[in-house]
């Protein structure tokens, strides 16, 4: 099954991680476009009445294979969880799709996708693009920033305490809207695949006082950013009952933003659809989790 705009044939494209905000935002988008046939693809049985759902875990190839059977298209929303774990769900997902018959594969990417990074999912990420290079699968692949609503978890406890304690140093970051990176996603599974990557960031790239300065302006309490060793964060996520996978993997996130490996900012989001990328302050203004 495959779609040319020209003939309205249609095509048939599934999103992986349906049950989640982000995947769900783009079967939502997906599915307003009457001229496609939208699979929704998730653990448990997605709430949609408008599409086709389909109950497939990352860990179950049997159901993957079923569920991306005659896809023309995958939105590859990734997995999470523990990086051993993750790559072998990414293994499964591709070798079903290509087995599918996919010929357009758009991946969720990171900014930071590379072996050398100290962060844990900038390595899985960079391993699982090149999973697909060696596949005859046609890619666009979404490297996106640290998405702004994940980034709130830091805000949030800063509205109470006053202090956004970090061990950031002196990095910058282009926080990207989650809801931004969804639209991106659902515009790349409409058009041509394009064979390169897009790098998907916020408007501006802010170190942790500006972030803190723009967080004060619109709250109007005072916050500030308390500087953190990596050691000291890694005591006060421990007093503070973190699990020791998230201990590890929030460290060598800090880790690779004081290497300033989430600085670029790029128009990428304005380009893809039309909109330019939601700023901090609006997001801080309007949290939606």
């Amino acid at each position: 099954m495959a779609f040319d705009g020209e003939s309205g044939v249609l095509m048939r494209i599934a999103v992986t991680g349906a049950g989640g905000r982000l995947g769900g935002q783009v079967v939502d988008l997906l599915a307003a476009e009457d001229d496609h046939d939208v699979v929704a693809v998730s653990r448990r049985k997605p709430p949609y009445e408008r599409v086709t759902t389909m109950v497939a875990d990352y860990a179950d190839p049997a159901a993957l294979h079923a569920a991306l059977r005659d896809v023309d298209t995958l939105v590859f929303v990734t997995s999470d969880g523990e990086t051993a774990q993750l790559l072998m769900h990414h293994h499964n997902v591709i070798e079903a799709a290509v087995a599918g018959g996919v010929t357009h594969i758009v991946l969720l990417s990171s900014l930071d996708a590379d072996l050398d990074s100290p962060f844990c999912y900038a390595v899985t990420g960079r391993y699982t693009e090149q999973l697909l290079d060696g596949t005859e699968c046609s890619v666009s692949i979404v490297r996106a920033s640290i998405y702004t609503e994940f980034f709130m978890r830091w805000l949030t406890q800063a509205r109470t305490t006053g202090q956004i304690r970090l061990p950031a140093a002196d990095g910058r970051i282009s926080l990207v809207s989650r809801t931004d990176v969804g639209r991106c996603l659902a515009a790349l599974a409409l058009t041509p695949p394009t064979g390169r990557t897009h790098d998907l960031t916020g408007p501006e790239s802010l170190d942790l006082p500006a972030i803190a300065a723009v967080a004060e302006q619109v709250w109007r309490i005072p916050i500030r950013y308390v500087d953190l060793t990596p050691a000291e964060y890694t005591v006060e996520m421990a007093r503070a009952g973190e699990d020791p996978w998230w201990m590890y993997a929030f460290s060598s996130m800090f880790a690779s933003v004081r290497e300033q490996r989430w600085t670029p900012t790029s128009g990428e989001v304005a380009r893809l659809t039309g909109r330019n990328p939601t700023p901090l302050r609006d997001i801080l203004a309007h949290p939606i989790g």
